[in-house]
C-alpha cells in the first residue's frame, strides 16, 4: 500500500466515522432550535419584567395595568400572561429562587456542618459581600415603599415568607430524617426566617436612612452574632450533615 492510498483509506474511514447520519443531523438542528426558543422565550421574559418593574417602581404597583405592560414591552396581554399568571408575579418575579434558596443551602451544606450554622455562614457571605440577599443594597427603599402602598403585595410577601419556611420545614425534615409528628423542622425553619427577613428589613431601612455601606454591615453582622448567642446549641446543630 502506498502512502497516498493510506492517507485516502485513514482519510475515508475518518470521515465515515464521524459522518453523522439523517437522525443525528435532525436531533442537533432540533437541539439548536430549541436553545434558540429557550434563549428568546428568557429574553422576553426578562424585558416584560424589566418594563413592569421600572413603571411599578415609578408610577405604584396600582397605578399600572397589565395592558400598559404588555404595550410598554411591545407583546400581548396574553403574552405577558403566559409569563406572569397573576399581575403581583410582575413585581416579585424572582419568587421561585428566593423561596427555594434556604432549601438549597441546605441540601448544599458540606459533611460536618448543621442546616442552621449552614444558613447563617450564607448570611454572613450575603452581608459582607453587599449581595441583595444580605439588605446592604442602595435603592431598595423604593421597592419596599411600593410593596408597604399595595395591599396585595403585601399579602403576597407575607405569602412567600410562609412559602420559605414551609419549604425550609420539608428540607429540614428530609435531611434529619424527622418523623411525622415532630415539630422540630417547623420551629427551627420558622425561627430562621423570621429572624432572616427582620434583618433584612432592618439592614435595608438602615441604607435607606444614609447608613453606609460599612456600617450597615458591622451592624448586620452582630445582630447575627447575638441571635447565635440568644439560640441553643440544640437548634444551631441541628440537622447536623454525617462526615466532615
Amino acid at each position: 500500500m502506498t502512502s497516498g492510498e493510506g492517507t485516502r483509506r485513514t482519510t475515508g474511514a475518518r470521515k465515515g466515522a464521524h459522518a453523522p447520519s439523517g437522525a443525528e443531523t435532525e436531533a442537533r438542528t432540533e437541539a439548536r432550535a430549541e436553545g434558540r426558543r429557550e434563549r428568546k422565550k428568557r429574553e422576553t421574559r426578562e424585558r416584560i419584567s424589566d418594563v413592569a418593574t421600572g413603571l411599578m417602581l415609578e408610577r405604584g404597583f396600582d397605578a399600572v395595568t397589565v395592558a400598559e405592560v404588555a404595550e410598554e414591552a411591545d407583546v400581548s396581554v396574553n403574552t405577558v400572561y403566559n409569563y406572569f399568571p397573576a399581575k403581583e408575579d410582575l413585581f416579585f418575579d424572582r419568587e421561585g429562587e428566593m423561596t427555594e434558596r434556604p432549601s438549597r443551602i441546605v441540601r448544599e451544606r458540606a459533611p460536618g456542618q448543621s442546616a442552621v450554622r449552614a444558613l447563617l455562614a450564607q448570611l454572613r457571605e450575603d452581608i459582607t459581600s453587599r449581595s441583595v440577599y444580605g439588605g446592604v443594597v442602595e435603592g431598595y427603599d423604593r421597592f419596599a415603599r411600593r410593596i408597604h402602598e399595595a395591599s396585595t403585595l403585601m399579602a403576597r410577601l407575607h405569602a412567600m415568607h410562609q412559602r420559605t419556611a414551609d419549604r425550609l420545614a420539608a428540607t429540614l425534615r428530609e435531611e434529619a430524617g424527622a418523623p411525622a409528628g415532630d415539630p422540630r423542622p417547623e420551629l427551627v425553619a420558622g425561627q430562621f426566617v423570621y429572624f432572616a427577613n427582620a434583618l433584612f428589613r432592618t439592614t435595608t431601612i438602615a441604607v435607606s436612612r444614609g447608613a453606609s455601606s460599612e456600617e450597615a454591615v458591622r451592624d448586620a453582622l452582630e445582630r447575627v452574632a447575638v441571635f447565635e448567642s440568644l439560640v441553643t446549641e440544640e437548634f444551631l446543630n441541628y440537622a447536623e450533615r454525617p462526615g466532615g
